[in-house]
């Protein structure tokens, strides 16, 4: 199965900034950690700091993947734009936290993005990743094992 993982904004500085909200580990070590975790998973990486090239990652992982998990940054409060792309993707799509949401500040609350989304993991740092890609897997092998033989 291919799942594409979608970063947005700042989060090439997790392991730096603010690891009481997003955890010690940096993109690298969670990619590796994914990986590791889930050997029998194509995964393809993608984090960017603009929202243009956001929009671009999801719009090429239509066709492509078989999921997509993203995590918008501070984007999912604020851009139309992305909800829009991420709503033409025609793949089961979980939107992922690291930190509480909803246990932060009021403007984290609102999550514009995940309006599109088929889920939300909200909290669990890495570990939602996790849940994510677990979710979308499970999702797919019981749509391939329902569907029709040839």
């Amino acid at each position: 199965m291919k799942i594409h993982v979608i970063n947005g904004p700042n989060l090439n500085l997790l392991g730096k900034r603010e690891p009481e909200h997003y955890g010690a580990r940096d993109l690298e070590q969670l990619k590796t950690w994914l990986r590791k975790q889930r050997p029998e998973v194509d995964f393809t990486f993608f984090q960017s700091n603009g929202e243009g090239e956001l929009i671009d990652a999801v719009q090429r992982a239509a066709g492509k993947a078989q999921g997509l998990v993203i995590n918008p940054g501070g984007l999912s409060h604020t851009s139309v734009a992305l909800l829009d792309a991420i709503r033409t993707v025609p793949v089961r799509v979980v939107e992922v936290h690291l930190s509480q949401v909803h246990a932060r500040e009021d403007y984290r609350r609102r999550l514009l993005t995940a309006e599109a989304a088929s889920g939300v993991i909200s909290g669990l740092g890495a570990w939602g990743y996790l849940a994510a890609v677990d979710y979308l897997h499970e999702m797919h092998k019981g749509e391939t094992q329902a569907m029709p033989s040839a």
